[in-house]
């Protein structure tokens, strides 16, 4: 079922109890459309196909698919349905490779759901809430802790969307550049993000909400306005954060570290703790996700025994050695290259 409406604030997701709403993003800005879900293989669906995106968002939205597991599947007397609600987690684990905090919200409810004696359901909700909650405050600290460090910017840059719409809300990126806004930041570009257009799509309509002016700059303009002085940092969030500080964000991310390095422009990375995979130790263990060559090729070209084919990662990795600072609702670690990330551990 679909229903269109105007939201009052960028909400990416809406819980009403019994269903979770998702922000079709792949219609934006023309068409503002929430598709309802109430079980968890359409969450998965609305994950893999990119209804919902965003680390944190991905992560807030299997949390719910969960609790819709653990709804459709839970009767008192019957023997079967934790089965039934691990096979769901499964499903939807398997949505999206790259993004950690998928696997992160993932392993909590897991552990919900083993301590659960009777009904799971009271506890998975909570649960679920809490996540979702707990990332809306933490992108708020982190939109503080990051501002600080933007004081006297004359202008920054952003990449694809790390946003409310990628997020539980405020966003990670554009969290920094929303308080960055509010203490007199004046100057904020966005790159397009090809090949989904993210930046075009998402974040200049994202920013115009909040009544933040921006300035779009093909992803070829990059290296030229960073020569012309216009912006002294370029600000992403991250979907994967290795041991060393590697980074894993939108395909285009590592190419602007290097021209950055190249031009005196700083590099900051902002995301949550969960973001951190403490079980790989640099870049080199990121899965990179790969997606299918349609999404980037012209339908001319999408035929059997075309000579034509494309290759469609939708991530790189940004070496910590290109990356300026990493900025975390447990605060920042300025040159993580020597400072490390282990600080944000405990």
């Amino acid at each position: 079922m679909t229903t269109t409406s105007q939201p009052a604030l960028v909400q990416a997701l809406q819980w009403t109890g019994n269903s979770l709403k998702v922000l079709d993003q792949r219609k934006l800005p023309e068409t503002i459309t929430y598709d309802v879900y109430t079980d968890a293989t359409g969450v998965t669906e609305a994950i893999a196909t990119m209804r919902v995106r965003g680390a944190p968002a991905i992560g807030i939205a299997a949390s719910y698919g969960v609790v819709l597991s653990a709804q459709q599947h839970f009767q008192a007397g019957t023997s079967d349905w934790r089965e039934r609600i691990a096979a769901d987690i499964q499903q939807l684990a398997a949505s999206r490779p790259t993004a950690v905090n998928l696997f992160w919200a993932l392993d909590l409810m897991r552990q919900a759901l083993a301590e659960a004696i009777d009904d799971p359901r009271p506890a998975l909700q909570a649960l679920a809430i809490k996540i979702h909650h707990d990332d809306l405050a933490a992108n708020q600290r982190m939109g503080e802790l990051g501002a600080d460090l933007l004081a006297g910017a004359k202008g920054v840059m952003t990449h694809c969307n790390a946003g409310a719409l990628a997020t539980g809300g405020y966003g990670t990126a554009l969290g920094v550049i929303r308080s960055a806004w509010k203490r007199g930041l004046k100057t904020v570009y966005a790159g397009e993000t090809r090949p989904w257009l993210q930046g075009a799509r998402l974040t200049v309509w994202e920013l115009a909400q909040e009544g933040i002016a921006s300035t779009l700059v093909a992803d070829s303009a990059a290296a030229w306005l960073m020569r012309s002085g216009a912006i002294d940092w370029i600000v992403v969030g991250a979907d994967r954060i290795a041991v060393n500080g590697d980074t894993a964000n939108k395909i285009g991310t590592y190419s602007l570290a290097v021209l950055a390095k190249q031009h005196g422009v700083k590099m900051m990375v902002v995301a949550p703790t969960s973001t951190i995979d403490w079980t790989i130790a640099n870049g080199d263990d990121i899965e990179i996700e790969q997606r299918e060559a349609r999404e980037l090729l012209h339908a001319s070209y999408n035929h059997p025994g075309s000579l034509v084919s494309a290759w469609n990662p939708v991530f790189d990795v940004t070496p910590v050695a290109l990356i300026d600072a990493i900025v975390t609702e447990r605060g920042v670690v300025v040159n993580p290259a020597v400072q490390g990330v282990g600080s944000f551990r405990t």
